[in-house]
């Protein structure tokens, strides 16, 4: 299924959206497919959708007053959030939310896990198999969730030397940054090797040169995105965002040895006060269109920046194609089929 062309419209005609009549686009031609952007929040723990092919926007309330991390399964039309918060902490399914078109809806919970995180900060997911980052202590944990049908089993926790932040699978390797730093850790046949509570050491461990402090990531199409926050307070600390764009990524990480350096002329990297960057704490790529989607949390109250042909780019202080506000946003998915 050819769906580029209306991906590309969504990526760089972006988030400012405009409602089409049906599935058809301004010029009458039939929209086939699926692209759609999931957005989570700090501020109430909704989930925004944005049906980048239709120009669609869905706004869908949870039992969360906070999420961070969030995954769409086509398997059971749901999405899952980790809520956050004082008294919600714990993996939460919302099923068959594909019927809920361009509404603002509340939502009761289908599935909720065990409660037992205490500061999620991303989810990754592989099979059945859902990771969630937490940050509560010095040493990250890894919360490793087993969906089975209608429950989610609690498998085991891994404990790591590191502070944690965003996470990613990439085939069965588990990608992770290293939060306060610019390191990247990888865990080989993570959920394979690791079934037991225990604390363990990474594969291997690199520096990303030219980051200051790491927080999201995502890797499509042989690319890996990291996003750098840099300061988290004061100064500049609304405008000295930035993320690196890893072409070839397999063989550019393989080449390093474990403890070495990716050198910064193997990557691309945006920054400066026209990107608009200044705490961008996760992000999407798309390949397909090459794209990135920042969810930004310094300015404005939250936006989604949006920026085209990223890896074809010499990078710099370039202006997003769209910012879109959403309050308090913290986490993004995309799902395409």
């Amino acid at each position: 299924m050819n769906i580029s062309k209306f991906i590309y419209f969504g990526a760089i005609g972006l988030l400012a959206l405009t409602s089409c009549d049906d599935d058809t686009d301004d010029a009458g031609n039939e929209i086939n497919g699926t692209a759609d952007l999931y957005a989570t929040s700090h501020t109430d723990g909704s989930v925004t959708k944005y049906d980048l092919l239709r120009g669609e926007i869905t706004t869908y309330g949870t039992a969360s007053a906070d999420a961070e991390g969030i995954y769409y399964s086509p398997d059971d039309d749901s999405f899952t959030i980790a809520a956050r918060g004082a008294t919600q902490t714990s993996l939460q399914s919302y099923l068959s939310v594909s019927d809920i078109i361009e509404a603002t809806i509340s939502l009761d919970v289908d599935i909720m896990g065990p409660t037992v995180l205490q500061s999620p900060r991303d989810l990754a997911v592989n099979g059945n198999i859902y990771v969630v980052s937490d940050n509560a202590n010095a040493n990250g944990r890894f919360f490793v969730f087993e969906k089975d049908g209608d429950s989610f089993t609690l498998r085991n926790t891994v404990t790591v030397d590191f502070a944690v932040w965003g996470i990613e699978f990439v085939g069965n390797d588990l990608y992770a940054v290293v939060d306060s730093s610019s390191d990247l850790a990888v865990f080989t046949n993570f959920a394979s090797t690791n079934t037991t509570d225990a604390t363990v050491a990474a594969s291997k461990r690199i520096t990303v040169e030219g980051i200051v402090r790491t927080h999201g990531l995502d890797y499509d199409g042989g690319t890996m995105i990291m996003t750098d926050i840099a300061a988290a307070s004061g100064g500049d600390f609304a405008v000295d965002g930035a993320f690196h764009v890893i072409t070839n990524f397999d063989s550019k990480f393989d080449a390093v040895d474990n403890g070495g350096t990716l050198a910064v002329t193997d990557q691309v990297r945006y920054e400066g006060d026209a990107t608009l960057m200044g705490n961008p704490v996760n992000v999407v790529y798309d390949a397909e269109t090459d794209a990135v989607y920042v969810a930004e949390l310094a300015n404005g109250g939250g936006q989604i920046l949006t920026y085209g042909n990223v890896s074809s780019s010499a990078g710099g202080n370039v202006a997003p194609n769209s910012a879109t506000a959403l309050s308090g946003v913290s986490s993004l998915y995309l799902y395409k089929d």
